[in-house]
């Protein structure tokens, strides 16, 4: 009994330093959580650390409450289990049954868990995917929240070095000025290799794009390029890689490059994300804590020239939106994070763009902008976008950053809008 109070102090204590390590708002949790929901297909997911008296939700999707009291049935229970929890329907569980997320609202019923582990083997939370229909989940998928819980404590570890490197360099704060300079220096550098010094002048094309990095060093992890594949097709995307800052900037001329190498040598935008999937994964330099999203698409003259063709592939991106008279619709395509897990395999969905039709990119800096109303989403962008007059690719963007200019809460995240549009009347 002593020897287990020991490991239960003990526990407590890595759990109080994960909460210090994620003390404000989490995006890095945030995106663990919702890639858990996409995969599980599920309205609610979280990554969640265990107290002794509160489970804390430090990433969530779908959850408004921050905090529960610490009871049987749920979280609690999950993160004493060695292997993952299931609940098919949490109302036949006597324990989960009687818990006020069960019993009150949300209303769960199928709950699924896997604990998250530190280094020295300490269950301090767990990442779960929860709906409110009992229901059963594939083996498959089920195998993956391990790996969920994996990035979790990748993410801790990541922390916990960035303070141990923070409390040396306070030490030696003498030193830092000339630091500073040198690390402006390589984030000039970084930003030079993360996007274009200008978009290309394509015949039938109007693009524009607004980039604006989270990190007051002037880098970030958001990427986006224009380039041409062959002498017919184009290449567009935009991509965001986990994290802000010089650390981000540094990984991503290799997800930026890949993407163009794929490009030139694979038939489609699916083979594209699946080759550079493989890219980042071995990659020495990447590590197994780097991953990024990409919304990738290969556009092709179309109807003699008329109209152009677009190719989608997305892999964890937010989807890129299709404005035609006014409405607005995602373009969707089944895809994995780059870099989380081997051998993904990605959908394509190909549009027409018509004259006067435009495509606009963006990353998730966007949809995770804090207004009155929460988080702005997918359906926050689209509204923005609706019933508009578009003259210009620049048009689009500009309504965009409208929304962000009369919001008053401050970004979140690195930012990337990028229009494409068919001219009504292409220049000649």
């Amino acid at each position: 009994m002593a020897a287990h109070r020991l490991r239960e102090a003990d526990r407590l204590d890595a759990v109080r330093r994960a909460l210090a390590l994620h003390s404000g708002p989490d995006t890095a949790l945030d995106r663990i959580s919702r890639l858990a929901a996409r995969i599980f297909d599920t309205p609610l997911a979280a990554v969640s650390f265990v107290g002794d008296e509160q489970v804390w939700f430090k990433g969530r999707f779908g959850l408004q409450v921050p905090a529960v009291l610490a009871q049987p049935g749920l979280c609690v229970t999950a993160a004493q289990r060695s292997g993952t929890y299931v609940l098919i329907d949490a109302l036949a569980d006597p324990w989960a049954s009687v818990h006020p997320m069960v019993a009150g609202d949300p209303g769960i019923r199928f709950y699924a868990a896997a604990p998250v582990r530190t280094t020295d083997g300490h269950r301090i939370g767990v990442v779960s995917v929860m709906d409110t229909e009992p229901r059963h989940a594939a083996a498959s998928q089920l195998a993956l929240l391990p790996e969920l819980a994996g990035l979790v404590t990748d993410q801790l570890e990541l922390r916990r070095a960035a303070v141990t490197v923070i409390e040396v360099e306070q030490e030696a704060r003498s030193r830092l000025l000339a630091e500073a300079k040198r690390i402006s220096y390589i984030a000039d550098t970084l930003q030079d290799t993360l996007t274009p010094s200008r978009l290309p002048d394509i015949p039938g094309l109007d693009l524009a794009v607004y980039y604006e990095p989270f990190s007051t060093d002037d880098v970030g992890g958001d990427f986006f390029d224009v380039f041409p594949v062959n002498d017919k097709r184009w290449g567009i995307f935009v991509g965001d890689v986990v994290g802000k800052g010089v650390e981000a900037a540094a990984f991503t001329p290799l997800a930026r490059y890949s993407v163009r190498t794929a490009a030139v040598v694979e038939p489609g935008p699916a083979e594209v994300l699946a080759a550079v999937n493989e890219a980042v994964r071995r990659d020495p330099a990447s590590g197994e804590n780097m991953y990024c999203t990409i919304a990738y698409g290969d556009f092709a003259p179309h109807d003699g020239g008329q109209s152009w063709q677009a190719t989608m592939a997305l892999a964890g991106h937010p989807p890129p939106l299709l404005i035609r008279r006014g409405s607005v619709e995602s373009v969707t395509a089944e895809g994995t994070v780059i870099g989380s897990f081997e051998h993904q395999q990605y959908s394509t969905t190909t549009v027409t763009l018509d004259p006067g039709e435009t495509i606009v990119y963006y990353s998730d800096g966007m949809t995770d902008l804090l207004t009155g109303e929460g988080w702005l989403g997918v359906e926050g962008v689209s509204a923005a976008l609706r019933d508009r007059e578009l003259r210009s690719a620049q048009d689009a963007v500009e309504l965009l950053r409208n929304v962000i200019t009369r919001n008053d809460q401050p970004l979140r995240d690195d930012l990337v809008i990028l229009a494409v549009r068919v001219p009504e009347h292409p220049r000649s």
